[in-house]
């Protein structure tokens, strides 16, 4: 059945799945894995989310709407970069910087913590060591009016470029997938001390009180520019973190990376820890589907499936061929071959010749939305079925 965002949301806070940690040591923490392709609506998911465990009241400043923690949910999404804005320096064009909205949250990470070494390597460590921000003292400017104006301690990053014999490169607009880690990277941070704070039973011998009431983790895709040696690395720290908790936190992570996927089942798997795919349908419907096997998300054998069922029901659209690349992608990858194009090669008794390629390869790579649920006509579809059937067969799929 399809339901709502919303609906989904609930059931995801209802869950109560708990998964236990691998020493008896550990505390039971609680764990749930969503599995989306990208623009199914993961981002949506955790906005529902965060509305229905704190919805927001009139006395709710804008700000504080769109800090990552509340009173009982910290999350990290699209919309936790919104905290972090560029000033590009239009008028001089001297110095770029990267500004935060001053909260609560990162003052303390930042001012009461000192977390701003252990930021900064983290940073370094999954993008670049010769990479270095820098985080702004407190000082005074005036404004359009002539007024001494203070800015905070912690609110401003710069970017230089260390490349050794006391030279730098300053003035660095770092990329949006960095800009993506360094965000990631103050929130792990953070993520760190509170559940730190929170292992302290006793609420008045905690640094802070401030997350007392704090009840769920929502993390939704840290892994969008990693490499998949950082990509891994990360899914286990982030694994070993979770598994520290001894609070009553609640976990939700979801992803579009299939690898980051199975890595986190694999640390997680030795607990009944609850994992699900989420499908958004035509109607602009969702359903929240529960993987009840042991056995890690097999991301190829899945995208297969969804094909079948199509070629069933004959609901082929453009995306299919998507699926079909990725699955002949995975393929090549795995059997050591330069091109997944070397795979038609075998799979057809013919040389596939220039269109099939051509079909898959524009097929595979819409610029708008729309195209991606385009009919197709009924030569690609019988195209598509053809290949398919191919590819099945030569390499024994079930």
């Amino acid at each position: 059945m399809s339901v709502s965002l919303t609906d989904i949301a609930q059931t995801l806070k209802d869950a109560t799945h708990k998964t236990k940690a691998k020493n008896a040591s550990e505390s039971d923490v609680t764990v749930q894995l969503i599995y989306a392709f990208n623009g199914t609506g993961k981002t949506r998911l955790s906005q529902a989310f965060k509305s229905l465990v704190a919805p927001k009241t009139d006395e709710d400043t804008e700000l504080e709407e769109s800090e990552a923690v509340s009173k009982k949910i910290f999350y990290y999404n699209a919309f936790t970069e919104d905290l972090f804005y560029w000033d590009n320096d239009l008028k001089n064009d001297v110095e770029l910087k990267l500004k935060i909205h001053p909260n609560s949250f990162t003052r303390w990470i930042f001012e009461e913590q000192g977390q701003d070494r252990n930021i900064i390597s983290k940073f370094q460590h999954y993008t670049d060591e010769k990479l270095t921000p820098h985080f702004n003292e407190e000082y005074i400017i005036k404004n359009k009016d002539g007024e001494n104006v203070t800015v905070e301690a912690f609110t401003e990053i710069t970017f230089s470029y260390e490349r050794g014999n006391d030279e730098r490169s300053n003035n660095i607009k770092i990329s949006k997938g960095e800009e993506s880690n360094f965000v990631w990277c103050i929130f792990y941070s953070l993520l760190e001390q509170v559940i730190d704070v929170l292992n302290v039973a006793e609420p008045s011998e905690r640094e802070t009180n401030q997350f007392d009431q704090l009840e769920y983790v929502f993390i939704d895709d840290p892994v969008s520019s990693l490499d998949d040696n950082h990509l891994i690395e990360l899914a286990v720290n982030l694994a070993q973190l979770i598994r520290s908790s001894e609070s009553k936190l609640k976990f939700i992570i979801t992803t579009h990376n299939p690898l980051f996927y199975n890595v986190l089942h694999n640390e997680f798997k030795q607990g009944a820890f609850k994992k699900y795919l989420l499908k958004k349908n035509e109607d602009r419907e969702y359903k929240l589907i529960s993987h009840s096997d042991d056995s890690p998300f097999s991301y190829h054998l899945f995208l297969k499936t969804e094909i079948e069922k199509a070629i069933e029901t004959d609901q082929l659209k453009k995306y299919h061929f998507n699926f079909f690349r990725n699955i002949l992608e995975k393929t090549s990858t795995f059997l050591g071959y330069e091109t997944w194009g070397k795979l038609l090669g075998e799979t057809m008794e013919e040389d596939p010749g220039p269109y099939i390629k051509r079909i898959i390869n524009i097929s595979s790579h819409s610029k708008h939305s729309g195209d991606e649920i385009a009919e197709l006509s009924d030569d690609d579809k019988r195209v598509l079925d053809y290949l398919l059937k191919g590819i099945k067969n030569t390499y024994k799929f079930k």
